[in-house]
């Protein structure tokens, strides 16, 4: 016996002027795409979706009784529109909408479509989830929250690529990390080119999810996706000042206490060379400000060797910012010359064999380093999340690990876990790069 799968029906009323009914078009264009149902009436509504203007102060007033005589007809109401950039009057007004937008959010209204009125999967039509086709494991997933970058460093070409930062709605990234929380995913990994600078080419502008606004900005993003109780990983951090506002979120455990960010270098000559940010002194200053705030903090850092000038004196430099930093996780790459890159116009470019050799030297001192943090961990007892069970027992990561750039925890002869499960666990032993640790 086949069970006819219920079609949900979505209503709209729209106001206001032909742009409005512009953006009212491609709602309507998305809903039926997606396979649901229009109505021109209340009653056979499952939710209405109220587009409003807030031009006028006769337009304002027009647009608060639509949404009255929805939630009165109907009692499920998304709002938006102009009205819902002005500030809160909406949900002052009206606080038992289910969501509002500012204009031209197409995308936003369909993510609080799916949240309050989710179209039942059917196999027969449906060939992507809500939470998209990934390339992960179920339990983790990667987030991208910007595209391009505003930089121009020499040895990148990412600007050139990609073009410069657009970051995405606020609106959009929270639906998108919401669904991926609701399929499973235990962990979110936060990347773009710049992700401190998510935002700033928007101004920061006021977005909407969940019916509140939220600024396009990254700590209100993070403070967001905090309330999803699942990991939450920033990775390509560029220092700016505005990292700092983070932090404190680390320390209150809002998000992972773990900071990816490609410092390159050390030598002020070698970061003005790269049209990098800041000088070792400032920036081991801030890691100790950061680590003030919350001791528990990991920082990752990529650098790169022989990059053209290098002198013996800059890798000095390099090593002893190591050796004061005492970071916990460290990537190195021997500059290799990339076309179009400006880097490459630079005089004094060492010998491939100088380059590798540094390379290795550098990760050399930081092995040791890593060695020596990671021992101080035995004895202690540490959450992770499990990636997978094998033969031998069960692997995991830490707070401290990025999945495929970062160490392990090996639990041996422990078989009953799950990729995805959350484990306390008591650190045992340690090497250069992993722990070994027991259930506790």
């Amino acid at each position: 016996m086949t069970t006819e799968i219920k079609v949900p029906t979505v209503g709209i009323v729209s106001l206001g002027c032909p742009k409005a009914g512009s953006d009212t078009e491609r709602i309507l264009t998305k809903l039926r795409a997606e396979g649901y149902n229009l109505s021109p009436n209340y009653d056979d509504a499952d939710l209405v979706i109220v587009n409003t203007c807030g031009f006028i102060d006769a337009a304002v007033e027009e647009s608060l009784d639509a949404i009255g005589e929805a939630l009165n007809e109907n009692g499920k109401v998304i709002v938006t529109g102009c009205l819902g950039a002005k500030g809160d009057i909406v949900q002052t007004t009206h606080p038992s909408v289910l969501a509002v937008t500012g204009p031209h959010a197409a995308d936003e209204v369909m993510g609080y479509v799916h949240q309050h009125l989710p179209k039942p999967h059917d196999p027969y039509t449906d060939l992507v989830p809500p939470q998209g086709v990934r390339l992960t494991p179920d339990h983790f997933a990667y987030l991208k929250i910007s595209e391009g970058c505003n930089h121009s460093c020499t040895f990148c070409i990412i600007p050139s690529l990609r073009g410069p930062l657009v970051s995405r709605p606020v609106g959009d990234v929270l639906a998108e990390a919401e669904n991926l929380a609701r399929a499973g995913v235990k962990e979110l990994l936060v990347i773009s080119q710049d992700t401190s600078a998510y935002g700033v080419d928007l101004k920061y502008r006021t977005g909407f999810w969940g019916g509140k606004p939220v600024k396009t900005r990254l700590k209100e993003l993070c403070e967001a996706m905090a309330q999803f109780g699942i990991w939450v990983r920033l990775h390509y951090v560029y220092p700016y000042p505005s990292v700092d506002d983070v932090i404190p979120l680390m320390a209150e455990g809002k998000i992972l206490p773990y900071l990816d960010v490609p410092f390159q270098h050390a030598s002020p000559k070698i970061l003005k060379a790269m049209k990098r940010p800041a000088s070792a002194e400032n920036t081991l200053e801030r890691i100790a400000k950061w680590r003030s705030i919350c001791p528990e903090i990991v920082i990752r850092s990529t650098f790169i060797t022989g990059f053209p000038g290098e002198t013996e004196e800059d890798f000095d430099q390099l090593i002893q910012f190591l050796e004061d930093a005492k970071l916990d996780r460290v990537g190195a790459f021997a500059y290799s010359p990339v076309e179009g890159a400006r880097a490459n116009e630079i005089e004094g470019l060492p010998p491939e064999e100088v380059r590798e050799d540094r390379r290795r030297w550098l990760m050399q001192v930081q092995e040791d380093i890593s060695a020596e943090k990671l021992a101080a961990k035995i004895d202690s007892v540490i959450e992770v999340l499990v990636d997978e069970v094998d033969e031998e027992g069960t692997i995991a990561r830490s707070k401290a690990d990025a999945p495929e750039i970062d160490g392990l925890v090996y639990i041996d002869g422990h078989f009953d876990a799950r990729p995805g499960d959350f484990l306390q666990v008591k650190v045992i032993d340690a090497d250069h790069h992993d722990l070994y640790a027991e259930i506790v």
